[in-house]
């Protein structure tokens, strides 16, 4: 598209970024044997002082560089293991402990395979930026071992002369906790994870936490939205995959240090590519949805938490996303009425985005479409993990222009800038 401004700066999959992640071991033994815990943990208090030290010393050796307070976490691994199998604290030394916490814990490469389909928002703090400029904050999906997809989040500015900054990772990344989450069983249903009180957004990464999100967070497509009676809350749509079956729920937030990650029901929600509007829309809640895997969905609820029915909105229409098409984040409120991304699929499976408008009093009102793509996949944009891909959660409306970030071939992440004006104008 004319007037489209692809940034320069690419993020990639990155298996040096690592975190410290519990290793769970099987705590019940079979039989009269004692469990494989228990056999650990017998042989490291049998050490001697000095062995149990020197053994400590190669792991922190190993390890200690490459991770926020090691110690620490060792020494908080510890306390979960000595709740778990009732061990007196008292009578084991320091060394043993943190020992003991590094046995049952395993290092975790959580975008060594894959880093992809970004959203953006508006950043909760604006202070000290200049005219033109707007600090905003990324989420992104990032795959590590196993193919687990998690989230992970990067905060930049961008400015009204297409420029895009990066604030730089931290050394060491850190992973949001669940500090009610049981050992022996994975948590169902609601669940609350907290960004440790010294680690920066960019430096936190969420992960599976419940038995339905046990193979992956997935797609997460984050809205600011503001309620009725003017508070605001940060509420994204995520996909939340258990390795067989799917679900949508929300991820909540008001501080950015606590996540109500909160399964969603009703028929509508057993399907992924939910997309909530940034406010209601006559009194409801409205959310786009793709819940037959060809066309898009709107849906209207007076619960955020649950979704039924909906009727069909968009159609796939154009020769490029004859296959099927989805949304690609949250709608855009103009005042011209609500700009929606969407992505299409054509021949070869090959992805494309572009746009519709909708009604700002009725949503369910089409005003116009792209008949071409803004974006599609093209040259240096073509290879990857899952070729001929190009796919965003979710674009910033920043001045006269907006700001997408977008995934490649599900294995990296790009930029572009296009004047507004100039998309409502391919409209037809």
């Amino acid at each position: 598209m004319q007037d489209l401004f692809i940034h320069s700066l690419r993020l990639r999959a990155d298996p040096s970024r690592v975190v410290v992640r519990p290793f769970h071991i099987a705590w019940a033994s079979n039989g009269q044997a004692p469990s494989r815990t228990e056999r650990i943990v017998a042989e490291v208090l049998a050490m001697s002082p000095g062995a149990a030290r020197a053994q400590l010393e190669i792991v922190l050796k190993d390890f200690e560089a490459r991770h926020w307070q090691t110690r620490r976490v060792f020494m908080t691994r510890y306390d979960e293991i000595e709740a778990m199998l009732k061990l007196d604290g008292s009578e084991i030394g320091d060394e043993k402990r943190q020992l003991l916490g590094a046995y049952f814990c395993h290092e975790y490469s959580y975008a060594a395979a894959a880093l992809m389909n970004p959203s953006a928002v508006p950043h909760y703090d604006q202070s000290g930026m200049p005219p033109g400029s707007l600090r905003m904050l990324m989420s992104l999906r990032a795959v590590g071992e196993g193919h687990i997809s998690s989230v992970s989040f990067r905060e930049g500015i961008i400015t009204d002369r297409n420029e895009l900054t990066l604030a730089p990772e931290p050394p060491f990344a850190t992973a949001a906790d669940a500090r009610e989450a049981d050992e022996e069983h994975m948590p169902e249903g609601p669940v609350t994870v907290y960004r440790h009180r010294d680690s920066t957004l960019s430096g936190t990464v969420i992960f599976p936490i419940t038995k339905a999100q046990s193979n992956g967070l997935e797609d997460l497509r984050i809205c600011h939205f503001r309620h009725d009676d003017g508070s605001e809350e940060w509420i994204g749509t995520y996909t939340a995959y258990n390795g067989s079956v799917i679900q949508s729920e929300l991820l909540r937030t008001r501080d950015w240090r606590s996540f109500d990650l909160v399964p969603m029901t009703g028929s509508a929600a057993r399907n992924k590519g939910m997309a909530l509007f940034p406010r209601k829309v006559g009194g409801r809640y409205m959310m786009l949805g793709r819940q037959d895997g060809e066309n898009i969905f709107l849906h209207a609820s007076d619960d955020i938490t649950h979704w039924e029915g909906g009727e069909v909105l968009l159609k796939p229409t154009f020769p490029w996303e004859l296959v099927q098409m989805g949304n690609c984040g949250p709608p855009i409120e103009l005042d011209e009425g609500w700009l929606v991304l969407t992505h299409g699929v054509g021949a070869m499976r090959k992805y494309s985005i572009g746009a519709a408008l909708l009604d700002k009093d009725d949503p369910s009102k089409v005003l116009g479409r792209t008949s071409e793509a803004l974006l599609m996949a093209a040259d240096q944009d073509r290879e990857g993990y899952v070729p001929n891909v190009v796919y965003t959660c979710g674009a910033i409306r920043h001045g006269d222009s907006l700001f997408i970030p977008y995934g490649v071939a599900d294995s990296s992440v790009a930029f572009a800038f296009v004047p507004i004006s100039t998309l409502l104008a391919r409209m037809a």
